[in-house]
């Protein structure tokens, strides 16, 4: 038998960083996101040999063990091998099949789309699948963040996790003790297209690690930082106001309440935004964008932009011409999901 998976990736319209412990735990956090049809992607076959196969496509990396042998050991494939320990030591009963398991993404990491967290929601859907436990939305998010974050111990949100789980336009909030609420959004055919047809999205050519931008802006909530948390609450209020230009489909609303956030989330943590953002961002507003961000924690990646659609032309033109690449991306309303052949 073998059993394939996908989830989407996202992109954070609003409230981005308000996930992330302490700020969420002690004031609750509110997300705004929309899943994309870019994908992480796994498959888990049985192994002849009677060893684990952990094998990386993005990174080339492939890795042969006895099942005894895996550990939570940094590498290519941590990822993969954090899901086989969780799945095979809390699910299994301690038994550690010979499996030989293969993943790759349409992103790279640091790309700002929640690729890593989106790789281990495919790789849980996929292990759910192959070993048929039953497991839900809520559970896969759940457990995908507990392999990073605890298991891991990768500094992030929750936010990748349930969008990548969930899929479409969702309004999330988090909560101490790991709770978590999920609302789907019922988006108006008329808004998603006429949003999806002034979508621009673009990477910068430099993927970053998000896990310092993220323990700056924890550290900045510990230490009780006023600028910081202030910039954290702005952003969870932008959140509210996203989700009612949304669902109301007052556009100009959202390119207003995206704009404003992204200035307060370059508040919360001094290395979200640098000289070379910038300056995309300005060549952008030049050639017809009202809204822009980056996606993710920041400090590079892909950047998101909001125009007329009939701007897009002209501001896809502009773009091309920088150091960057233009991508073609379209909303989904469709989360992670898992399927056997033969």
């Amino acid at each position: 038998m073998i059993v394939r998976s996908r989830a989407p990736l996202r992109l954070g319209l609003a409230g981005g960083g308000t996930d992330v412990s302490p700020f969420s735990d002690e004031h609750g956090g509110f997300v705004m996101n929309v899943t994309i049809d870019k994908y992480a992607y796994a498959t888990i076959a049985a192994s002849d040999s009677g060893l684990v196969e952990f094998e990386s496509l993005d990174s080339q990396c492939h890795e042969t063990m006895a099942p005894a042998e895996v550990t939570l050991a940094p590498g290519p494939t941590q990822l993969i091998r954090g899901v086989y320990l969780r799945v095979a030591d809390r699910l299994l009963g301690g038994r550690r099949p010979p499996v030989r398991i293969r993943a790759h993404s349409d992103a790279p990491p640091g790309s700002g789309l929640g690729s890593s967290s989106t790789m281990v929601v495919t790789l849980v859907a996929a292990f759910a699948e192959y070993f048929s436990l039953a497991l839900g939305e809520y559970e896969i998010a759940q457990l995908a963040f507990d392999i990073e974050r605890k298991d891991l111990g990768l500094s992030g949100g929750k936010q990748d996790q349930y969008a990548a789980a969930f899929g479409g336009f969702n309004f999330m909030e988090f909560y101490a003790n790991d709770r978590v609420i999920v609302n789907p959004l019922r988006i108006k055919d008329w808004i998603w297209n006429e949003l999806e047809a002034g979508l621009v999205l673009y990477f910068t050519g430099v993927s970053r690690s998000s896990a310092m931008i993220i323990d700056e802006q924890a550290r900045n909530v510990r230490e009780g930082k006023t600028q910081s948390i202030e910039a954290m609450h702005r952003l969870k209020q932008e959140a509210v106001q996203m989700k009612e230009a949304l669902l109301r489909g007052d556009l100009a609303r959202l390119a207003d309440v995206m704009r404003s956030g992204w200035e307060a989330k370059k508040q919360s943590a001094s290395s979200i935004s640098n000289p070379m953002i910038d300056e995309i961002e300005a060549l952008a507003f030049a050639n017809g964008a009202h809204a822009a961000k980056v996606s993710g924690a920041g400090g590079g990646g892909f950047m998101m932009f909001i125009c007329d659609p009939g701007d897009r032309v002209r501001l896809v033109r502009a773009l091309s011409r920088s150091q960057g690449s233009v991508y073609d991306a379209h909303f989904t309303p469709h989360g992670a999901s898992a399927w056997r052949l033969g």
